[in-house]
Formats: C-alpha cells, structure tokens, sequence
C-alpha cells in the first residue's frame, strides 16, 4: 500500500474529518442527478430517431453508431475514456507521495497509447470494416479457442477497470458526503445503466461529452480558485510551501528528498508500471475497439490524436496542482486533517483531490469535486457496460447460441448484458472494499491482469505471421508469468503473501512489466516452431454487419424528414461503408498514425522527461511557475477542444435535427389549422340543408 509517514503526534486518527456535505447530498447527485441525465439522454435518443433516422431498435445503431461519429464527438469521447475518477484522483495520489514527477508519469503513461491506439483502429477499419468487437477479429483468424481465451481476458480487463474506479469514486463521495460506501458502490451505475439501456453507443457518445464539458469547467475552475486564497496567493508561494514540505518530510528515493524534482524512483518505477498497465487497458478494452468502428473512417486518427494529446493536461496538471496544495498546507489549520498529515489510508482511498478542494473552495469546492466524481466514474462506466453487453450479446449469444440472431434478439441481449453487469461489477467492488482493498492497491496491480494481452491482440491486427498457437498460449503463459513474479517478489521483499504486500510498487511494477513482456518472446518463438501466414482478405468473406434497415421499416414522418435531408441512418451507414473502399486514403491516415504514435511516445517518455531525470534537477520557482503555466494552459484548451469542437464539427447534423424538429412542429401546425377548417365546414353544413356529402365537403377543404 502507498507509505505515508505518521501524524506528528503518532497517530493517524487524532482528527476525524467530517464529510462537508450531508448524506442528502450525496443520494441527490448519485440518484436524482443520475436519473436526470439517463432521461434526458433517452429524450436525446428519440429525437435522433424521429429526426435523422438513427434507430436504436437497430443493432447497427445501437452498438456503433451506423459508424458514422464525427472527429469532434470522437475526440471528446476519447478524453471521456480516460477521465476516470480514478484519473484525477490517482495523479492527485501519485503527485503527494513521489512528488512533482508522480502526475507527470501518470499522464505520460495514458496519451502515448491512447494515440497509439489510433493506429489499430485505423487497421481495423481497412482490414475488418464491418466488425463489432475486438473479439470477432479474433474469432475469425483464430478459430473459438482464442475466442474464448481472449474473452475471458477482455472481460477479465472491463471488470479489473470498473472495480478500480468504482472503488476510487464510492471512496470519495462517502468522503465528501458521509453516504455509505457500499451505497454508492451499487447506485453510481443504476442511472448508467437506464441510459446505456435504451440509447446504446450512441448515447454513450453524448454522455461522454456532457460530462467531460461539465468536469472540465469544474477543474478550469479549481485552477483558478486555488491561487485566489490568501494562503496560497501566488505561484511563487505555493513553491515555497513545497519546497519547505520536502524539508519537513523528505521524499525517500527523491534528489536530496525534495517534492520538486523528477529524479524520484518511486515516480520512475510509477511510470514503468503505469504505461505497461495502461497499454493492456486501452488493448484489451473492447470499448475503445467499439469507439473506433463507430467514428467515420476519416475521424478515427484525428479523433483518437487529438484526444490523446489533449487529456494529457488532466493528471498532469490537476495531479501537480492539487497535490502541491495540499503538500504545502497540511500544517495549516484550514487543511481538513490540520495538525496531522493524511494517513495512508486516507491517500490510499485517493482523498488527497477531495482534500484539495475542500481547502481551496470549502463546501463550493466539495460541491464541485461530487459532480467532478460522479460524472466522471458514469461516463466511464457507460462505455465499460456498453462493452461487456456487446461481448454477450455478439461474441456469446450470436456466436454460440443463436447465429442467426437478428436485431430484436441482439438488442434484448444487450440490455441483459447491461444490468447484468451493472449488478456484477457493483457486488464485485462490494468484495473487494469488504477484503480491504482499495484505489492504491488496484492502481498498482491491475497492469498484472490486463497486460498479457498486450503483443498477441497487437499481432492478430498487425502482423499476418503469428500462429493460431502463439496467439493462444503465449497470453496465457505470460499472465501466469506476470502473477507468479508478482506474489514471488511480494514474498521476496517483504516475507508474506498479503493485499498490504501485494499493494506495494515494487511488486507491482515486477509482475506488470512480466506479464506485459514475457508474452512476446512466447508469441515469437511459437510461431516460429509452427508459422502461419495469414490472409487480410479472409476478414472480409465473413458478413458481420446486421441489413442495414430499408425504407419500408420507417415510419411516414421519417420518410418525410429522410426526403428532406441526407443525414438518416442508413445513408450515414452506406457513406461510411462506401469510404472503406478508398484503401490509398486509409493508408495513408495509418501512416500519420503511427507517425503521432511514435512521435507522442518519443515526446513524453523521452525528449522531455528523461533529460531532467539524469541531470538530477531540482525545479527554480521559475521553472515551477512555468511547468504550472504551460499545464494550465493546457488544460484550458482542452476544454475548448472537448466543449465546443464536437459542436462545430456536428453542426450539419445539428441543423438537421432542428429543421426536422420545425418541419415537424409546422406540419403539425399545419393539420390542426385543417382540422378546424374541416370541424367548421362541417358545422355550417350541419346548420344548412343537411344534404351535402361527404365528398362535397373534402372538396370544400382542399
């Protein structure tokens, strides 16, 4: 577990913190809140369908989106991927125990693959257009056996992340609003699970945005308030404050102990573990597959690039601020656990974010922080649950239950694979907390479980070479790797098997670099006893997309609105399909893909932080000032980018819905006034000789 040195009297409990807010607080944001947004989301979905023909009674619609997302709503999806809670709330941890390096390699272990991520989605949209999930792809080179191995690994994956951050925001809301964990635990997904019900990947999409646009004017916010307090003032200050926290408590394993450097390793070892974990987070993710076969094939490498390199300034900056604040007042007495330090249960649970703005902006700020949490664990969680429902309803119930499954039965398994694993992960999170198991432990562990997936997923995409039997074992060898070097080295280093043991750096960093690496050399050296040479083309002679809906299936008012304008369902479906045919054109977009990949990884793991590294230097306070600038900044264009480049990238269809929506309110208009003609005719005909037909009356009205 993460190692925070005692209060100054010796104990860690002398202050209990009170919660801020009451527990009426916390049920309104996590229910009411909750069920707000599900319904507005459901209001959104029907709109889209009564206007532009998106159809969520459809599988094609419901789980991608008739592959026609634009950059904009790509790009704001991509960041919403990665704003986990546990996002904020883990850079913040990182930052107040190794310092000033922690955020940066927190952030510099997600936008490198993120981006990278880019080129795999791209690879897929040449070589398997219609597929759905990651594991069709597999299914189809491999046979059922890798089928059923990488499911149990991508589900393995899904349920490792959702407990993370579940466990991370359940820990933070009952912080800040005294409501039981175990509460929160089983009611943050109830309204994610109404949305994702009924509007599918699309209403994921939309989601995502607002709640990435509502976080991040929350977070632009903090980084205003948080130098408006007396006790912080200015950026020259609150380096002073930490650079006397590293004198008070110097950082063990950190250039002459202090809080301002990068030369720290606990931040090296952080990051090592921290890029590898995330790396098999992003692979094995099938929510991120999903994203990119819902983008239009000409957002899919802008989208994922530009997500990448904006989320950048969330841990990064958000980590270093929140973390130094709360380094250099933790002996002032308006920190909430003021005169102790944060015990390490405290930090493990990630409060130190809570904490943070609880100083700068008091009840406001934990106001702000409930909403930061709750919006940015439900966003999170609608693309995990989207995820697993896809893999039910297609890869177990399509494939091994009912091939010809069509759309009414793919849809009903998809809304059973939502509740069901809504119920699962929340009662899953449940046993963990009751183990005592935290955010700590699981930040640091979990690249054990999702990593051996890493090089064989990357293989079945990438390279024709790897045979059927690397592609099977060679994961499967690498996790048993990657655990037994895990618990070994626990034992090793601290003589037992414990969650405290296990929760520890060292040990987590040996067992996810094991079993992210150990799977290549099995991959290589398998197929090198059994090779195969696999042909792209066989993706293509399987059918994977469900008929697109014809014209008949639509009621009159669609009909009418689909004459008036181009932007149905169907028509976004043929487009899209109609791209995959211009092959030059994706391969270029692959090449500046990998070309961004190679170039965001050189930029953040090389170029900039490992010269300061080896210098050993200590920030000046203007460097400080100037490393917190450029991050605000930063932050500041992530928010336009994120709030309003999905808007101006989706305003033709925007304008659709809003010319449907008066064409609609003018037709309906239009048959009240001729009703009331017709009642009117009718009457005075009433009134005259009575003889007048009914067809003498039509007449009359037309």
């Amino acid at each position: 577990m993460v190692s925070v040195a005692a209060s100054d009297d010796g104990s860690a409990a002398s202050v209990v913190v009170q919660p801020p807010l009451s527990q009426a607080v916390g049920y309104i944001v996590v229910v009411l809140i909750g069920f707000l947004i599900a319904f507005i989301m459901v209001f959104i979905t029907r709109v889209l369908k009564k206007t532009v023909g998106e159809d969520n009674e459809k599988t094609e619609m419901f789980m991608t989106a008739n592959r026609s997302v634009t950059t904009g709503l790509t790009a704001s999806a991509v960041v919403s991927s990665w704003l986990w809670s546990t996002a904020m709330l883990g850079s913040s941890l990182v930052g107040y125990v190794n310092g000033i390096s922690g955020p940066f390699w927190f952030a510099a272990g997600c936008s490198p693959m993120i981006v990278f991520f880019a080129v795999l989605g791209m690879a897929c949209k040449r070589k398997i257009p219609e597929a759905h999930t990651l594991l069709e792809i597999i299914r189809i080179r491999y046979g059922n056996a890798a089928h059923i191995v990488y499911m149990a690994l991508c589900l393995i994956n899904n349920l490792v992340a959702v407990a993370n951050m579940i466990l991370g925001a359940s820990a933070a809301i009952s912080a800040l609003t005294g409501m039981h964990i175990i509460a929160a635990t089983f009611l943050l997904p109830v309204g994610v699970a109404l949305y994702t019900f009924v509007g599918g990947i699309k209403a994921t999409f939309l989601t995502d945005y607002f709640h990435t646009f509502v976080i991040l004017i929350i977070l632009c916010y903090f980084s205003v308030k948080a130098f408006t307090i007396p006790e912080v003032s200015s950026l020259g200050h609150l380096f002073d404050l930490v650079k006397a926290a590293g004198e008070r408590n110097p950082v063990a394993g950190n250039e002459q102990g202090s809080f301002l450097t990068m030369t720290s390793t606990g931040g090296i070892y952080f990051g090592i573990l921290h890029i590898c974990a995330n790396f098999g987070l992003v692979i094995m993710d099938t929510s991120f597959f999903q994203k990119s076969f819902s983008a239009s094939p000409k957002a899919v490498v802008p989208g994922y690039v530009i997500g990448g390199i904006a989320y950048f300034a969330i841990p990064w900056f958000i980590g270093t601020l929140a973390s130094s604040v709360v380094l250099g007042l933790e002996d002032n007495p308006i920190f909430p656990t003021y005169p102790r330090r944060m015990s390490a249960t405290e930090v493990s649970n990630g409060l130190v974010l809570p904490y943070f703005a609880m100083t700068i902006a008091g009840t406001g700020g934990a106001v702000g922080m409930l909403l930061i949490t709750f919006m940015a664990v439900t966003s999170t969680l609608s693309a995990q649950i989207i995820a697993v429902s896809s893999i039910i309803s297609f890869d177990i119930y399509r494939t091994y239950i009912k091939p010809t499954a069509g759309d009414k039965d793919i849809i009903k398994w998809c809304h059973i694979g939502v509740i069901f694993f809504a119920l699962f992960a929340s009662a899953f999170s449940t046993l963990l907390h009751y183990v005592g198991i935290d955010l700590g432990w699981t930040l640091y562990m979990l690249g054990v479980l999702t990593c051996p997936g890493i090089f064989p997923t990357t293989f079945a995409i990438l390279w024709k070479k790897q045979s059927r039997a690397a592609a099977i074992i060679s994961p499967l060898l690498g996790m048993a790797t990657g655990i037994a070097v895990w618990l070994g080295s626990a034992y090793a280093l601290y003589g037992a098997v414990t969650i405290a043991s296990t929760g520890m750096i060292l040990p987590c960093v040996y067992g996810t670099v094991a079993s992210a690496f150990a799977p290549l050399p099995y991959s290589l050296i398998i197929t090198l006893i059994k090779p195969e040479k696999f042909d792209w083309a066989n993706f293509r002679n399987e059918k994977l997309a469900l008929d697109l809906p014809s014209s008949d299936e639509t009621d009159g008012q669609t009909i009418a609105t689909v004459a008036s304008n181009s932007e149905n369902g169907v028509l976004k479906a043929e487009m899209a399909t109609s791209d995959l045919s211009n092959q030059p054109h994706l391969k270029r977009w692959a090449r500046i893909a990998s070309a961004w990949a190679l170039a965001t990884f050189l930029g953040h793991w090389v170029l900039w932080p490992l010269p300061m590294y080896a210098a050993k230097y200590i920030f000046s306070k203007g460097f400080f000032a100037a490393w917190l600038v450029v991050g605000a900044i930063w932050l500041w264009i992530t928010l336009l980018i994120v709030g309003f480049y999905p808007i101006i990238d989706g305003r033709e269809q925007i304008l659709d819905v809003w010319r449907a929506l008066r064409k609609d309110r003018a037709a309906k208009k239009n048959a009240s006034t001729t009703n009331s003609g017709a009642a009117s005719i009718e009457g005075e005909s009433g009134s005259g000789t009575g003889t007048e037909t009914p067809s003498v009356v039509e007449e009359k009205v037309i």
